[in-house]
């Protein structure tokens, strides 16, 4: 879901202060050369260049961030950020969205008759990979799983086309490698939230599904893959997956 639509870009990301304002122009000049504008026009400002609105946001202008110090009672949340972040600190960086003991909602994932990948994420995830490729960093895809809910309402020819997506790009740079299913799934009771974000539970069962094999070395060969790295084949295996070869399937 995350290749074919924008998500809380100008209203997290930005806002918050995580995109710099050479990342803010790179994403101008990525929506030029696609001709994408979906992610850099996403919430217009009528009457409002949206070069002007990027560099309001950079220089945290006022009326773009009132509704948000209001709604937070000015400093009324200090104390309870500070509690927050020490918390989110103290698990290295983990946070939970989702905690209810199950859910059966089924995400956005479910909901896509086919995979139709956004030109600028697309352009940015291309450029991504390049970079890495070219610095000779091994990069490993591994796919958060889905509830069950969601993989049974899943269309095949959906989950077929992202995967010759993500195999064409293993194809075209050596340093990219698919690793296991591109949509493990597991038990509606692993997940928290109508988002797919796995609950506490859900979440020690995945952490110690990645970490076991992430002990092994990786593979050497397409064989190597086949024959049970990352595949779903020990007696404590808590997510269902399909072994596939180092180029993905």
């Amino acid at each position: 879901g995350h290749f074919t639509r924008t998500d809380l870009f100008w209203e997290r990301s930005v806002r918050f202060g995580l995109i710099s304002a050479a990342d803010l122009d790179d994403l101008r000049d990525a929506t030029r050369r696609t001709g994408d504008t979906s992610v850099y026009a996403e919430r217009h400002i009528p009457a409002l260049p949206d070069r002007l609105r990027a560099w309001m946001y950079r220089a945290r202008f006022p009326s773009l961030y009132f509704a948000s110090l209001a709604h937070g009672g000015v400093l009324l949340r200090w104390r309870h950020n500070q509690h927050r972040l020490a918390a989110t600190l103290a698990t290295r960086g983990q946070y939970f969205f989702g905690t209810a003991p199950g859910s059966d909602s089924i995400a956005v994932e479910g909901q896509l008759a086919a995979f139709h990948p956004l030109p600028v994420l697309d352009y940015s995830f291309s450029r991504l990979l390049a970079l890495l490729d070219r610095r000779g960093i091994e990069v490993w895809f591994v796919a958060m799983p889905v509830n069950q809910a969601t993989w049974d309402a899943v269309r095949p020819t959906m989950r077929a086309q992202f995967a010759a997506y993500l195999s064409a790009y293993a194809v075209r740079y050596r340093h990219f490698h698919i690793v296991s299913d591109i949509m493990p799934h597991g038990p509606n009771r692993y997940f928290g939230d109508q988002f797919c974000h796995l609950n506490p539970d859900g979440a020690r069962r995945f952490t110690a599904w990645l970490a076991q094999r992430l002990q092994d070395a990786p593979p050497s060969t397409q064989n190597d893959a086949q024959n049970g790295w990352f595949s779903d084949t020990g007696a404590e295996a808590s997510f269902n997956v399909v072994p596939s070869s180092k180029r993905g399937s």
